[in-house]
């Protein structure tokens, strides 16, 4: 790959890209040893320390590591699933956040992608899968357990069934979303669920799988959904009930004060 030189600023991401093609495509292969800094800056005729900039680059995602010693140098990396699956959640969860995405919307995308496994997972799932689904609902119903620990065994029952369905790229895809977005909804949420009736749903997701039945997986993570949804809608109604109640006071006291001269408060 050629680079642009009139785009000085984006030279070392061009070299990164170029040498994550070549990863790709196969040129280079996992443990292939990379070309010593000072042979790069040769062969792309920019400096040593673009090149390092562009390395980098690499080894933030994960594509290449570094050893150091004389048999050191760069190779290319094995990414594996879960080093990728907790970059995506971390993209994910901060382009749901930072966008104009109603909770509708990222609450039925992640119900969506998840009955997308329902198949699957009824036909291969496994007695560890079982197990771990079983143990996390018993988690969910312990007394005194945190909010923080509710979210991640609920998470983790989740994941387990997306594991279930023995797909490691579609694991991927559904395992991110939900670690990303579960959160997020958990966040609105928690205040209003009834854990109990969670643990219900859960126990009826694992009933379906148990007796590998398809449909009964989806119409479980169906009424999920709805009742997920279902007390969004009231967090939200009682957030803007209150936002509306506190602007009428701002008001009143507004005008209170312009009437009397001083804050009546």
């Amino acid at each position: 790959m050629k680079t642009d030189k009139d785009r000085t600023a984006d030279l070392s991401a061009q070299i990164a890209d170029a040498i994550r093609d070549s990863i790709v495509s196969g040129a280079l292969m996992v443990d292939d040893r990379l070309p010593s800094e000072a042979e790069l800056a040769e062969a792309y005729d920019v400096s040593r320390p673009t090149i390092r900039e562009a390395l980098k680059r690499l080894a933030a995602q994960s594509l290449i590591r570094t050893q150091r010693g004389a048999f050191g140098g760069a190779f290319v990396n094995k990414l594996g699933f879960d080093d990728a699956r907790a970059q995506l959640a971390t993209t994910t969860t901060l382009l749901i956040s930072m966008n104009d995405v109603s909770f509708d919307r990222a609450c039925e995308a992640r119900f969506s992608l998840e009955r997308a496994s329902a198949s699957l997972a009824a036909e291969r799932r496994s007695d560890t899968h079982l197990e771990t689904m079983a143990h996390e609902i018993a988690r969910q119903g312990q007394a005194g357990l945190s909010d923080e620990a509710f979210c991640a065994s609920d998470v983790a029952f989740h994941t387990a069934l997306t594991e279930a369905a023995g797909n490691p790229v579609l694991t991927y895809y559904l395992a991110s979303a939900i670690e990303a977005m579960q959160p997020l909804m958990n966040m609105i949420t928690y205040t209003a669920r009834s854990r109990a009736e969670i643990v219900a749903r859960h126990e009826a997701i694992l009933d379906g799988a148990r007796d590998r039945d398809r449909n009964g997986i989806i119409s479980a993570l169906d009424a999920l959904e709805t009742y997920t949804k279902s007390l969004a809608h009231l967090v939200l109604a009682e957030r803007e009930a209150r936002a509306k109640k506190r602007a009428v006071e701002r008001a009143e006291q507004e005008d209170a004060t312009a009437l009397f001269g001083f804050d009546v408060t």
